[in-house]
This record gives structure tokens, sequence and C-alpha cells, in this order.
């Protein structure tokens, strides 16, 4: 009997979270270890459509790099990375498409769809979803003498417009959007475009009401190691001013803080190797991983 009361208690815990949140649009980026452990993998699809069942929205964007690295792997091609992104030439353009729009995303609307969703495949190119600019980077090395170097990525790009009306067509009619991070150009030229960075455009072009990254690591940590487990903009913008964030969590960061500047309510870092770890940060006053806000709460 005692098992059972554990049981309705979890539901009751969720209960002001549920009527909070009823009607209102999350966007999930899902990438790392989530989409490659099969337990891990099934727990998200339940998660995502436990969440449509309650009346949440959630629209998920999902990444692809190592699944990308090993198809070029195969095909014999060698890949190259300036400061974490893919050189993609167009012979690379191509298998990155079809591994991102085709294979992945059509798995994952599959598996959605096997656990009870109703879910519809997209990437940027279907109804002008996301028109894309190529993304220009320099040298970090400064020098008063010579302007920073550019550095050529090929057709990796930025989001410069997200046309939200097939995103809103589908959550009207009860369906679950699942987004490969392929953009389109002004020529009808294809875009690779970094996961995260498309979820938190997505997310403040939405105006959603959380944007939630799945990632390989618990969260957000301080100096000695520890969770952070809330800090709002300006506490996050000293962090990282300080070098207490550092290195890849710092794109993740800034792309929360992104989002939170177009208008969404709050971003999540969260640890996507824990099961059911949308769920737990959701419907649980803990949390799992690092919540970030506009100001106080």
């Amino acid at each position: 009997m005692e098992e059972w009361i554990d049981k309705a208690n979890i539901l009751i815990e969720a209960l002001p979270y549920i009527r909070e949140f009823n009607d209102k649009i999350f966007v999930i980026k899902y990438g790392g270890h989530a989409m490659i452990d099969e337990g891990l993998k099934n727990s998200f699809a339940q998660d995502i459509v436990l969440m449509k069942y309650v009346g949440f929205h959630p629209v998920v964007v999902h990444g692809g790099g190592p699944q990308i690295g090993e198809m070029l792997e195969k095909v014999g091609k060698t890949t190259e990375f300036v400061q974490g992104m893919r050189v993609t030439d167009e012979e690379t353009i191509d298998i990155v498409e079809m591994v991102l729009a085709g294979k992945l995303n059509k798995e994952i609307v599959a598996l959605i769809n096997k656990t009870g969703g109703r879910a519809v495949g997209l990437s940027g190119k279907d109804g002008g979803l996301i028109k894309a600019k190529k993304l220009i980077l320099s040298d970090s090395v400064s020098n008063q003498e010579k302007p920073p170097e550019i550095i050529d990525l090929g057709l990796v790009g930025e989001v410069e417009y997200i046309n939200t009306d097939i995103i809103y067509a589908l959550i009207r009619n009860q369906f679950i959007p699942v987004v490969a991070p392929v953009g389109v150009g002004k020529n009808g030229e294809t875009y690779n475009i970094n996961a995260d960075l498309v979820a938190g455009k997505l997310s403040g072009a939405l105006k959603a009401e959380k944007l939630i990254l799945l990632t390989d690591v618990e969260g957000v940590k301080d100096d000695k190691g520890n969770l952070i487990s809330q800090m709002d903009i300006e506490q996050a913008k000293d962090y990282i001013q300080m070098g207490i964030i550092k290195g890849g969590m710092i794109p993740k960061l800034i792309c929360c803080l992104d989002a939170l500047k177009d208008g969404v309510k709050k971003s999540h870092i969260i640890d996507g190797r824990i099961k059911h770890a949308v769920l737990l940060e959701m419907f649980t006053k803990q949390g799992i991983g690092t919540e970030v806000y506009r100001g106080e709460i």
C-alpha cells in the first residue's frame, strides 16, 4: 500500500506544474548520450508524449554530431573542426542533411509515434521554417596592427529568421514538431546550424515558456565543481566574465541568455544521461539541472 501512496504523492507534486504550464510551449533540444542509449531514447520519447497528453506543447530540436561523424568516416571523408564547429563543404552538407533531416529525424518521429504521440518531422527547409545565412567566424587573437582573420567554415550557418507558422499549425492540430537543424539560404543553399542555436532562436520566436537543453553533464557548475541549480542573467554573465564557467558550457549558457532576451520565460540546462530527465526537471521542486531566469523570482 505504501508504494501506491508514494505514487499518488508523486502525481500530487506534479499537479501545480500541470496546471501552471497547461497550453504552454516548451522547446527541448535533444542530443548527446540521450540520443544514443536505447533506454534513454525510450524514456525521452515517453517524457515528450506525457507532456503532450497533460496539455503541454513540446517542440523538439535534435542534434546529431556523432552520427554525422560516423557516416563521414564510413564514406572516407575527413572532418575538420574550428572553434568546435564542423567545416562543411558541399559534399559534407549532403551527408549532414541526409543524417539529420533523413535518418535521425525520422527515427525520433517514429519512436515518439510508437510511444503514443503524433510527431511530425521537419527540417528548416520545410515551409521556410529556418532562413539562414553564412556564419562568419574570426580568430580570437587580437592584433592592433592587422584586422582579425576571417575563418571560412563553408556551409555552416546561423539563424536569420524563423517562420513559426508551420509550428503553430502543427501545435493547433495536436502534433509534436521534431525539427532537424538544417536551414536554407536566400539562394536555396543548405546550411548546417548548431542545434543549440536553432533551439534557442526557435524558443524565442515562439515565445516559449521554457527552453530545455539536454547535455552530457549535470548542468552549470561553480568554481568548486558544485551544481548551480539556479542563476539569473546577471549572475550568468558574471560567472562567464570571471572564468568560473568555461569551455563548451559557455555557448550553451549564451544560447539560454539569448532565448530569455527574446521572450522565453526560463531556460534549463539538464543532464540527458538521466532517465526521464525532462519530467524530473519539469515536475519536481528540486529539478535536476541548472535553471536560468531573467531576474528575481
